[in-house]
């Protein structure tokens, strides 16, 4: 649908129905908002582990190909935390 023939047909609408496609808009927003905070939650967690482990492994005497694969894993994960992290920004509307 053009913006135009979308903008007439929200001019057509009455008031009452405007608030109802509005109410199931922030409906879907918070749906969405709520399925973000549970994947970030459910990335984070292994993740930690995963994190941690190569972090705990880099400290051990590692052969060269041993380390360089572990120092991949780390930045992968730290990689995967960041990508996380911006998740914070889709909220829930007020």
């Amino acid at each position: 649908m053009s913006p135009e023939s979308h903008s007439d047909a929200l001019e057509n609408l009455t008031e009452e129905q405007l608030r109802a496609r509005l109410a199931e808009r922030e409906t879907t927003i918070a749906e969405v908002a709520a399925l973000v905070a549970r994947v970030r939650h459910e990335i984070n967690n292994p993740l930690t582990g995963v994190l941690g482990h190569a972090q705990l492994l880099l400290r051990e005497d590692l052969s060269e190909k041993a380390r360089a694969r572990v120092q991949k894993i780390e930045e992968l994960a730290m990689r995967t935390t960041e990508i996380a992290a911006e998740l914070r920004a889709v909220k829930r509307p007020e």
